[in-house]
């Protein structure tokens, strides 16, 4: 096995056992109340029990700092529908239930906002937006609409957006002979069959994703590089995968092959193809997109 190989199935293992990374545990400078170590919600006896309930459960879901936590919780909240539009967000208290400084709640609410999912205004205070107001393509949103009741719209939609990014930028990549990166994508090629044969799914399917996002930067489209995270999102989120490419089988490595070699002989049809061939369609996508068709 390659260096790059064994290197990336390292970094996957370690991953999934929960352990931060060098430098995790501070990617998140925040200044810390007294005595407030973690994120965690005190049971609540107001009308908000149930944002009490949802805050519980997400406490400590990454190893983030509190920064990283009460976004996460609060955006959890905010698209799986328990803090509703137009609902006021009061500092203050959120501070107090989830035992974190002003400045944690401070820091938390302007990311919020810079992805649509708040607003703060003069005289009016800091309020949930409407969805129409949401930025949709953010990783974090299309992560926490997988886990929430719009499941299923975010895996049809992406699936859709999928299918219209891919094998255009499958085929582009044809026309770039940026060896290096296609090395790259090889290397992920080779990964995945070694991850197949031991069983290792999470390896497989990290490997995966990093494929389809140099696939993406390959094609020498920035604005198709800019929507490589949204697809990386895809790949990622769990609760079930919106197609089947990055399920550990015999077919999904084949289909990942071909489009390697495609591109190797620069032939941007035989890539596109792949891809299609690739993109296991979801039931409600077939209506919208049509099946893949052997060429």
């Amino acid at each position: 096995m390659s260096t790059l190989a064994h290197t990336m199935m390292t970094a996957a293992r370690s991953a999934d056992s929960g352990l931060a990374g060098p430098g995790e545990l501070d990617r998140y400078p925040y200044a810390e109340a007294p005595g407030a170590d973690r994120v965690v919600a005190p049971p609540w006896d107001s009308a908000d029990q149930d944002l009490g309930r949802v805050g519980r459960r997400a406490a400590g879901s990454r190893g983030r700092g509190l920064h990283g936590q009460l976004v996460q919780q609060l955006g959890q909240m905010i698209v799986s529908g328990d803090l509703g539009a137009d609902r006021p967000l009061v500092p203050e208290e959120i501070g107090q239930r989830f035992e974190v400084s002003r400045t944690v709640v401070r820091e938390s609410l302007r990311v919020l906002e810079a992805k649509g999912l708040v607003s703060a205004r003069p005289n009016v205070g800091t309020r949930v937006r409407p969805v129409s107001d949401w930025n949709l393509l953010d990783p974090d949103i299309i992560e926490w609409r997988a886990f929430g009741p719009q499941r299923d719209d975010q895996r049809r939609e992406l699936g859709e957006l999928r299918w219209t990014i891919e094998p255009l930028a499958a085929r582009l990549a044809a026309g770039h002979g940026r060896e290096e990166v296609q090395q790259r994508l090889a290397d992920m090629v080779e990964i995945m069959g070694h991850a197949l044969s031991q069983g290792d799914g999470i390896t497989f399917s990290r490997a995966d994703a990093e494929f389809h996002s140099l696939l993406i930067q390959l094609a020498g489209n920035r604005m198709l590089e800019h929507l490589s995270g949204i697809v990386s999102a895809a790949l990622q989120v769990s609760g079930g995968p919106v197609t089947g490419c990055d399920r550990p089988t015999e077919a999904s490595l084949v289909h990942h092959s071909r489009i390697v070699d495609a591109l190797g002989a620069g032939d941007g049809p035989g890539a596109e193809a792949a891809m299609r061939q690739l993109l296991t369609v979801h039931p409600e996508v077939e209506r919208v997109v049509p099946a893949p068709r052997e060429h």
